[in-house]
C-alpha cells in the first residue's frame, strides 16, 4: 500500500493538513477452517497487504469519512444509537461504539483509508478494516492502554452487532497479533496462542482466486454456526453433569451418542468441525517435524470436508482443488468462510509454473476467465506507520 498515495487523499479531501497513518493486515488461514465459533484452533498468519487509514481528530464529535476505494463520502455523529447506512462506513461506526463501551472518549475524527486486500478472496478485508480502525482509535484517543485482545473482540462484536456476520474471532486476532515470517495457532475457547516460524525454502503459498464472490451476512454463515449449536446443546442434554459450551467440548464419542437426537445436517457439521479440529494439531506436528507432505495430505482432507461436510464449497473451488491434485500440488484447499473466493496451495517451488499455468488455462476454458495469482507473503500485524 502506498502511503503517499493515501496521504494525498486525505489531503484533498479535508483541509490540507495531515494526520497519523495506520496499517493493519488481511490474512491467509494455513488450516483450521469454521472452529474459531466453535471453540476450536486455527492456524493464522497476517499477510503482507491490509487496509491503510490517515486519521485526525476535527475537534467535533463527527466524523468525516472517505473511502478511497469506492470514492464514497459519509458522516455520522459518535453519539448516533443508528449510525450511517453505508456498509462500510458501519465499520468505522461499529469500533468507535465498542470503543465508548470500553469507556473510551471517542470524539469527532477525519479519516480517508484505503485496501490492497483482494476483495471476496477470503482474506478477510473487514477485519483488517477494523484492527486498522482500532489500532488508530486506541493511539488517539486510548493512549494505547486499550489491550490488543480488546481491539480483536470489539472488531468480532462490530461485525455481529452493525454488519450481520455472526464470526469467531480468528481474523481480527491474525491482523492484530500477526507477526512477520510466522503462523499462529490460536486456542479460540483459551485464547492462548503460540508462534510457529514459517520457513519454506522449498515451497511457495500460493492463493489461486476463483474471483466468485458471495456474500458471508446471512443465512449461508449462520445456518452452519446454528448446526454446531445445535449439536453441542444435544450432547449438554445428555451431560447434564458436564459443561458444553460449543464443539470444542465434545468428542467424538458425544457425537454418536446424539446422532439420533439432532439431524443428518446438523450431523454432518459437527463431523467435520471434531476432524477439523484434528487436523489443524496433525499440521502442527508435521510443521515441527518439517514434515511438508503431511501438512499437504491434511489439507487436502480439509478441502473434502469442507465442500462433502460443511457445504461451504463451491463448483469453482473444487475444480481448482482437483486441478491441484493433477498437478501433484502438495497442498490445496479453499480458504475462508467459503461460497467462493481463494483456494490456498503448498506448491513446491519446481512446480509453481506449472501450476499456475495450468490453473489459468484449464480454468479460463471451463468459466470463461482466468483467476487471479496471488504469491503468499506472512507480514506484521496492526500497527502506527507515521
Amino acid at each position: 500500500m502506498d502511503i503517499e498515495f493515501v496521504r494525498s487523499r486525505f489531503i484533498k479531501h479535508f483541509d490540507g493538513q495531515t494526520g497519523n497513518i495506520y496499517h493493519s493486515p488481511g490474512r491467509i488461514n494455513l488450516i483450521g477452517e469454521h472452529t474459531d465459533y466453535n471453540g476450536g484452533y486455527v492456524f493464522p498468519g497476517a499477510v503482507d497487504t491490509g487496509v491503510m487509514a490517515e486519521i485526525r481528530p476535527n475537534g467535533t464529535n463527527t466524523v468525516d469519512a472517505y473511502s478511497i476505494d469506492l470514492k464514497d463520502r459519509v458522516q455520522f455523529d459518535v453519539n448516533d444509537p443508528a449510525g450511517p447506512k453505508a456498509t462500510w462506513a458501519r465499520f468505522i461506526y461499529g469500533m468507535v461504539r465498542e470503543f465508548k463501551e470500553l469507556g473510551v472518549d471517542v470524539k469527532g475524527f477525519n479519516i480517508a483509508f484505503a485496501g490492497d486486500v483482494p476483495l471476496g478472496a477470503g482474506m478477510s478485508s473487514s477485519a483488517a478494516m477494523e484492527s486498522c480502525f482500532g489500532c488508530a482509535l486506541n493511539d488517539l484517543f486510548a493512549n494505547n492502554k486499550i489491550s490488543k485482545w480488546d481491539i480483536v473482540l470489539a472488531g468480532q462484536a462490530t461485525e455481529h452487532k452493525y454488519i450481520g456476520c455472526n464470526c469467531g474471532i480468528m481474523d481480527q486476532f491474525a491482523s492484530v497479533f500477526g507477526q512477520e515470517g510466522k503462523l499462529m495457532r490460536l486456542d479460540c475457547r483459551s485464547r492462548e496462542f503460540e508462534y510457529f516460524p514459517f520457513e519454506t525454502n522449498d515451497y511457495k503459498l500460493v492463493l489461486v482466486n476463483t474471483c466468485v464472490k458471495h456474500e458471508l451476512a446471512g443465512s449461508p454463515y449462520n445456518d452452519r454456526r446454528n448446526s454446531c449449536e445445535n449439536v453441542a446443546k444435544a450432547v449438554q442434554q445428555i451431560h447434564p453433569d458436564r459443561t458444553i459450551e460449543t464443539l470444542r467440548d465434545c468428542s467424538w464419542d458425544d457425537l454418536k451418542k446424539v446422532q439420533d437426537k439432532v439431524s443428518a445436517e446438523d450431523m454432518q457439521r459437527a463431523t467435520f468441525v471434531l476432524g477439523e479440529k484434528d487436523r489443524v494439531l496433525a499440521v502442527c506436528d508435521a510443521l515441527i517435524k518439517g514434515d511438508f507432505e503431511e501438512v499437504g495430505k491434511q489439507m487436502y482432507l480439509t478441502h473434502e470436508g469442507l465442500s462433502k461436510d460443511y457445504e461451504v464449497s463451491c463448483e469453482e473451488l473444487d475444480f481448482l482443488n482437483d486441478v491441484a491434485k493433477e498437478c501433484g500440488v502438495t497442498g490445496s484447499r479453499m480458504m475462508g468462510g467459503g461460497f467462493g473466493g481463494c483456494t490456498i496451495n503448498l506448491v513446491k517451488n519446481d512446480l509453481y509454473d506449472t501450476f499456475v499455468n495450468t490453473a489459468k488455462e484449464k480454468f479460463a476454458a471451463k468459466y470463461g476467465h482466468e483467476p487471479k495469482v496471488y504469491d503468499v507473503v506472512i507480514g506484521n500485524g496492526s500497527r502506527k506507520i507515521c
